[in-house]
């Protein structure tokens, strides 16, 4: 990913690449000559790298998923002192499906069975995904269900599929789908840039690429 995200700043010359971090470099003199941090590093690492933004009151992008309990509450203390755009997708076209389903659970309720089917590469350690969880988090939030065991999941995992989510809704008399398909890793990096211009302009806090999409706050 980080080789993706350098070739994409390169392209726009409103940008300009500061570093790319690896293990065992300097992570606090890179990030103390950044404008604006891009983690799509592991778990294990994004503790480092939020002590980092930390120390140098920089903004942050951070599409780590995985995290554990802990890791999460340490990325919600950084958020207490610095802009952070957390999600477990940066696509663009995610931020719309998750509203999209938030929006349909809300208006037809506990009446419609859901099922959230989504295929990966076999190479993808976490199941469910970070964002099939993401979008079972938001319908049974839009809901009010006391847990996600309401929304069922189908994971499958083959070949080098890069990611297809689809949120069916069925009733007795109706089936309601839902569907995006990431034809390239491609839109990751695009996400993030826009998330990393965004951030930029904002007040200390933890955002989502909902509030990038759709925001407004300042």
């Amino acid at each position: 990913m980080g080789q993706s995200l350098a070739s994409s700043i390169d392209a726009h010359s409103e940008l300009t690449l500061a570093g790319i971090w690896q293990r065992g470099g300097d992570l606090a003199a890179l990030v103390a000559i950044a404008d604006v941090v891009i983690d799509f590093s592991l778990p294990e690492a994004t503790e480092q790298v939020l002590q980092a933004v930390v120390a140098s009151a920089k903004p942050l992008v951070c599409g780590v998923s995985g995290l554990q309990e802990a890791q999460m509450l340490t990325l919600q203390a950084a958020a207490q002192t610095v802009p952070l755009v957390f999600d477990r997708n940066m696509s663009l076209g995610v931020a719309v499906l998750e509203r999209s389903v938030r929006q349909a659970a809300a208006s037809l309720g506990p009446a419609f069975e859901v099922q959230i089917s989504e295929v990966h590469h076999v190479h993808k350690k976490d199941s469910p995904s970070g964002t099939a969880l993401k979008l079972g988090e938001a319908i049974i939030e839009a809901r009010g269900d006391a847990s996600i065991d309401t929304v069922k999941f189908d994971v499958q995992r083959r070949g080098e599929v890069p990611g297809d989510h689809e949120v069916l809704m069925r009733s007795e008399t109706e089936l309601l789908s839902f569907r995006h398909s990431v034809t390239t890793r491609q839109v990751f990096v695009d996400g993030a840039l826009r998330a990393a211009r965004w951030v930029a302009e904002q007040a200390p806090g933890q955002y989502s690429m909902q509030d990038v999409l759709f925001g407004d706050v300042k």
